[in-house]
């Protein structure tokens, strides 16, 4: 535009009425989705929308079972969908939650970048890990072998006396019971009849000592399968077929002659001696009498008072110790103090043994040997195998080899396979997250303490104390990401990948050696005495210690971006949980220190028991349709029971603290929940699961937890802030008219 431009007049726009109208209903719709989008944004905040919040709502609304109340019954609430959708597999017995860890811990392990990963430079101790999982997978080898490296091996321990011929003159002479326990012990890891361990001492955590104690595992399981009779007798008659067959297979692989009629007479006599052994072991002793498992007196002492014979000859405890100790290198005099850890039982083996000849007595030893060793033979062995353990727990189908042989590794090369797992799955972040939830839970047990009008002030003071002492490790020990540290832990094992028999055979040996070295050496409470790549949770009372492995901190139990209700409901529960453990009925026999004195005032202790009492009677009294009605047993299942209820409560209640500090958590997508609520639905789902029925029998029978519905039904009928939460009213199943607390 120039200056002699002039500009034309502008011509004013002109709207007719309808225009005019259309342009007022156009500005109000567009003041209307601005409104809705503005709404729609404001709600989306107040839903919590992330990755992790979406999965944990699928995963919640995917396990439950919505249609029923959950004041009737928490445990099919929670867990109805996921036993609908989850059938148990025909490699297991019993299946759950931890199975499902597991199962996706094992694919870890197996995978390219782990136990199957070959790499040019790695420390020693990662490459051994790999050739030891290598010949276990080498299948076609293990079958070539047959049961060979099983037939070789046993003139080591005297032979068994019903697959071999003339076992009196080439082995009888000079078969002498001391030799072949101390072998079985320190070369192959196998207790039998005599116990020896070396273990903290209770009454000094920073030493060692001998314990004798009774043989530990049985052939069936417990005394109450050796009855052969109802519910047992097929268990029964499958194990004397298991032992016979076994018999029978060895002797064809060798070429003798068969006869079935002298082969059953050892059998039976086998079961019956078995059956005495177990007999000889008193019931579950009592709480209150756990102090009468601790006698210490010099080693000479069980040459006076506890000694038996077999055939005339005497057993002799300095020898026996000898055999075993000097494997180490380590001398042990008569005057060697010692822990005898259950006198009764050596008293009455006397009674026992007198019945019995020495070919009865090493065909039995022999026998559970070769029971433990069939799994490393070739097929036709573990087959026999499998029709045992069919019956026995309802098991219709091996694992796969894979599988197999990833935990086999990680049972023994712990640190290193810990090591590989951590560097391919664990986040470091977990560890500050987790160390924050400990020191939450921990204050609030303390703080509990002070609510807990059965304890006196004495009691409550050493209890703090304790409690404020107890040690943690999260994760995995930073030892294991040292490479010199790593190989020197395993400089003694040198494995063939086309021998892996015969590397079975130096693992027991390594791991027994290791264990017995310990007797000079001052205990390390620094040490790990677990790996890293395990699901699982673990309190020492002689370390009094609790351990969180890298394995169990992941979803459901666990995820730093999980919300945090989920997380004080699961590995919360957990911690509390570990750290009740301090404190239930052996726990707290030990002081903050790992040593073993009475640290209570007499009627604390005695209120202790009294409340105690209530939580056994309380499980005792539920009774298991799957396990054809049977009880569980409320005195075996004590110490988990008044750690479960313990650890329940603190949970919540540092959550609360929690929300607190920073605020209701956002809800999560789809599930009408509070978080209060979704606090107790991921407590409940952790422990879903499912059990054949033999399993379940097995369950009670042997188990020191609570099946996994009563461990949920039992919790929270005891927590009121359960019903509360959930406005259940007080004759609703899930509240109890008993409420029993111990803390």
């Amino acid at each position: 535009m120039t200056e002699t431009d002039t500009p034309k007049s502008a011509k004013k726009p002109s709207f007719t009425s309808l225009e005019i109208c259309l342009i007022a209903v156009a500005s109000l719709l567009f003041i209307v989705i601005v409104v809705l989008v503005i709404s729609l944004a404001t709600q989306s905040n107040e839903i919590c929308t992330t990755a992790d919040c979406t999965k944990s709502a699928s995963r919640l609304i995917r396990n439950m079972d919505a249609s029923v109340d959950p004041c009737d019954n928490f445990y099919q609430y929670s867990c109805g969908g996921w036993m609908k959708k989850n059938i148990i597999p025909e490699t297991h017995t019993k299946y759950g939650l931890y199975n499902i860890l597991k199962a996706e811990l094992e694919v870890v392990l197996k995978s390219d970048s782990v136990l199957e990963k070959k790499v040019e430079s790695e420390a020693a101790a990662l490459t051994k890990a790999k050739t030891l999982y290598k010949s276990c997978t080498n299948q076609t080898l293990i079958e070539q072998k047959g049961g060979a490296p099983l037939l070789d091996m046993l003139p080591d321990i005297y032979e068994w006396p019903m697959a071999v011929d003339n076992w009196e003159n080439d082995y009888g002479k000079t078969w002498r019971l001391e030799d072949v326990l101390a072998r079985l012990n320190w070369k192959y890891a196998t207790p039998l009849l005599v116990h020896l361990m070396v273990y903290t001492d209770e009454n000094d955590s920073t030493s060692h000592i001998i314990h004798f104690g009774p043989q530990v595992s049985f052939g069936l399981l417990s005394r109450d399968y050796y009855t052969c009779k109802g519910r047992f007798a097929e268990a029964c008659q499958a194990y004397e077929q298991f032992m016979f067959d076994m018999a029978k297979l060895i002797r064809t692989d060798r070429g003798l002659k068969i006869s079935e009629t002298d082969i059953k007479a050892e059998v039976t006599r086998v079961v019956d001696l078995e059956r005495d052994i177990i007999s000889a072991i008193d019931p579950q002793m009592l709480p209150s009498n756990q102090v009468l498992l601790h006698n210490k007196m010099e080693l000479r002492k069980l040459n006076r008072n506890f000694t038996f014979e077999i055939d005339s000859q005497k057993f002799n405890w300095s020898y026996f110790t000898a055999k075993i100790m000097e494997t180490v290198n380590v001398t042990v005099p008569e005057s060697e103090i010692i822990i005898n850890n259950y006198p009764n039982y050596f008293r009455k083996l006397k009674t026992v043994l007198a019945k019995y000849t020495k070919r009865d007595l090493q065909n039995y030893l022999v026998w559970r040997f070769v029971m433990r060793m069939v799994e490393w033979l070739s097929q036709p062995y573990r087959n026999i195998s499998n029709t045992f353990h069919k019956v026995l727990t309802g098991k219709t189908s091996e694992v796969a080899v894979w599988r197999l042989c990833a935990l086999y590794v990680n049972s023994y090369l712990k640190q290193a396979v810990g090591r590989l797992y951590v560097q391919e799955a664990f986040s470091e972040n977990s560890k500050e997250l987790m160390e924050e939830m400990i020191k939450d839970i921990r204050e609030v047990f303390i703080s509990n303490l002070n609510d807990l009008t059965w304890m006196d002030e004495e009691t409550k003071k050493a209890a703090e104390e304790k409690a404020r002492a107890i040690r943690e490790h999260v994760g995995y020990s930073e030892d294991i990401m040292d490479d010199e540290y790593l190989n020197n832990e395993y400089k003694d094992l040198n494995y063939s990948a086309e021998e892996y028999f015969k590397n079975v055979l130096q693992n027991m040996e390594y791991v027994q050696k290791k264990r017995l070295r310990r007797l000079r050496v001052k205990v390390n409470k620094e040490e790990w005495l677990i790996g890293a790549a395990v699901i699982n949770a673990f309190y020492s009372a002689n370390f009094n210690e609790i351990v969180f492995p890298a394995g169990i901190l992941q979803p459901p139990f666990f995820s730093k971006d999980q919300p945090k209700s989920l997380n004080y409901g699961g590995i919360g529960m957990v911690i509390g949980h570990e750290i009740t453990h301090g404190f239930d009925y052996i726990g707290h026999r030990y002081d903050k220190d790992g040593i073993r004195k009475d640290w209570w005032t007499p009627d604390s202790y005695r209120k202790f028991l009294e409340l105690s009492k209530c939580l056994a009677d309380q499980y005792s009294n539920f009774s298991w349709d799957l396990a054809n009605g049977l009880h569980l047993n409320g005195n075996k299942t004590l110490g988990e029971n008044i750690a479960d209820n313990g650890g329940i409560r603190q949970a919540y209640q540092a959550y609360k603290k929690f929300v607190e500090r920073n605020g209701e958590e956002l809800p999560l997508p789809g599930i009408d929940l509070s978080h209060d609520q979704l606090f107790f639905l991921n407590f409940a789902q952790i422990w879903c699961g499912s059990y054949r029925p033999q399993q379940a029998v097995i369950s009670i029978k042997m188990d020191i937890h609570s099946p996994v519905m009563y461990r949920v039904l039992g919790s929270l009928q005891n927590f009121p802030e359960f019903a509360k939460a959930f406005n259940c009213n007080k004759s609703s199943n899930m509240v109890s008219d008993n409420i029993c607390r111990v803390f």
